[in-house]
């Protein structure tokens, strides 16, 4: 059986990958979006209501096609973590990273001793078949994917110390929260957040790690590419339905257009 990262394997400083967020917790969105074309889909389990079970499933959805899965978590757990990587989560999106020592345990909690603290146990593992992957104590630990998600004035002021950490492979910015702990809360495109932004690019970069970022519009990301992010996540399954049925219904009841929000993500 391959267990090639193919996620980690395609990261690269000059070409993007483009990739959609699955927020809907059942099977057949994941496929809807699995079939789509993108080159990776995020599961996301912080904000999500996705359980162990759910994120099984779209695993399983997933699988079907030529994509690559990475899974958010809601925090630093290196015990939840363990119970994904069996699962076979090869990927992972860690919220709220602000310090360096947090993103060495999380580099820890992916992989086997002696590089790392995650526990065995192969025999109850779909990521090893039920020990029927050869080789699979030799190999996992190669294709394990640390994402640390910088989104707090804090994580940005512990940033350099969070690049040092040789199993950090990408630096994932939050503009939203970022926006939020600057007192700019609903303002992920405010000026002074979109500057801080660009200057987390610039370090990240330099390190020779791999920027990525989440927004759904089209200025942004063309900005951000150009900044040198190369794992770019471009909408969110939610947004888009909720966009989309509310669209259509305008075209048959024009008098809903009055109805608007000023919430944004």
């Amino acid at each position: 059986m391959e267990i090639l990262n193919k996620f980690k394997a395609a990261l690269s400083p000059t070409k993007v990958q483009y990739g959609i967020w699955n927020g809907i917790p059942h099977s057949y969105a994941a496929e809807i979006l699995g079939g789509a074309g993108f080159d990776f889909v995020v599961i996301d389990a912080e904000h999500g209501i996705f359980d162990i079970n759910q994120i099984v499933s779209q695993l399983q959805a997933l699988s079907r096609y030529d994509v690559s899965v990475v899974v958010r978590i809601a925090t630093s757990d290196p015990i939840l973590m363990k119970r994904l990587l069996d699962a076979g989560v090869q990927t992972f999106i860690i919220p709220m990273i602000e310090s360096g020592e947090e993103a060495e345990l999380m580099a820890k909690a992916l992989r086997y001793p002696p590089e790392g603290i995650r526990g065995v146990g192969t025999a109850l593992a779909r990521a090893a078949q039920w020990n029927r992957v050869n080789n699979y104590f030799r190999d996992a630990n190669d294709q394990m994917c640390l994402i640390t998600q910088v989104e707090s004035v804090k994580g940005v002021e512990a940033l350099d110390d969070i690049l040092k950490v040789d199993k950090v492979d990408v630096v994932f910015l939050g503009p939203a929260d970022l926006a939020g702990s600057m007192g700019l809360l609903g303002q992920p495109g405010h000026p002074d957040v979109k500057k801080v932004v660009k200057e987390c690019f610039e370090k990240i970069t330099k390190s020779g790690k791999i920027a990525a970022i989440l927004t759904s519009s089209e200025a942004l990301i063309e900005e951000y590419k150009n900044q040198g992010a190369t794992v770019i996540a471009v909408g969110l399954d939610t947004i888009i339905l909720a966009q989309a049925t509310k669209a259509l219904a305008e075209k048959y009841k024009p008098e809903l257009k009055e109805i608007t929000s000023n919430t944004s993500y």
